[in-house]
């Protein structure tokens, strides 16, 4: 399928296919970037529900490999996505699920290098908008719309308020906060969106908790 331009793909922020199968899933993409921290060398994403059955005539699979590589909704990039991804060493590989998903328009990414794996899911919710729902088996809501930090931690007490002192002291204001665990006083993920960006002196800080085990910062 040939595109004339970028906007033959994203198309502006609407209802519609251009914006969940596209934008959306662009956003879903480079969020997963993100929470791996580093450009994979290796991207197994598999497609649910509406995902798996229009990826290929809506863009979605270019969009989400463009996000992948860190690539805004808007770059022109985004249409040579799989050529670049070659090209940089990237290994793509694209599966269909006949899964059926609690959304319809779902993508679980899985990126690797020979340092280690994350492996996201995120789904597209129309107008561009995007959430991030589980994160290395643990479920989340992540909207990718305000700062946040993610926080992997021992399921003990104090954990959580001593982050939240942290973030006190620094004036940082709490707009969400999750806690997930997949078992009782095992792992656990901490979500926060936060109204402030948090720097990298604040990130040092709660990482030198503690009971804290990693700190992810999206902002």
């Amino acid at each position: 399928m040939k595109y004339r331009s970028v906007f033959d793909i994203i198309g502006p922020v609407m209802i519609g296919p251009s914006s969940s199968h596209t934008a959306g899933a662009a956003r879903i993409g480079r969020a997963a970037r993100s929470l791996f921290g580093r450009k994979p060398s290796r991207v197994t994403v598999t497609f649910y529900g509406s995902f798996a059955k229009t990826y290929r005539g809506h863009g979605t699979d270019i969009a989400i490999v463009g996000g992948v590589l860190d690539f805004d909704t808007h770059d022109r990039r985004i249409v040579q996505s799989l050529d670049i991804a070659r090209r940089e060493g990237v290994e793509v590989v694209f599966l269909e699920s006949e899964e059926i998903p609690d959304h319809p328009n779902t993508a679980r990414i899985l990126l690797e290098d020979e340092a280690g794996s994350t492996e996201v899911t995120g789904i597209s919710i129309g107008g561009g908008k995007m959430e991030i729902v589980e994160l290395n088996g643990f479920e989340l809501r992540l909207s990718g719309s305000s700062p946040a930090l993610l926080i992997m931690h021992h399921d003990r007490y104090g954990a959580i308020a001593n982050v939240a002192k942290v973030l006190a002291e620094n004036r940082i204001n709490v707009g969400y906060m999750q806690v997930s665990r997949k078992e009782k006083g095992s792992m656990a993920l901490m979500i926060i969106e936060t109204d402030q960006s948090v720097g990298d002196e604040i990130q040092n800080e709660i990482s030198r908790l503690s009971e804290i085990t990693g700190v992810t910062v999206l902002q």
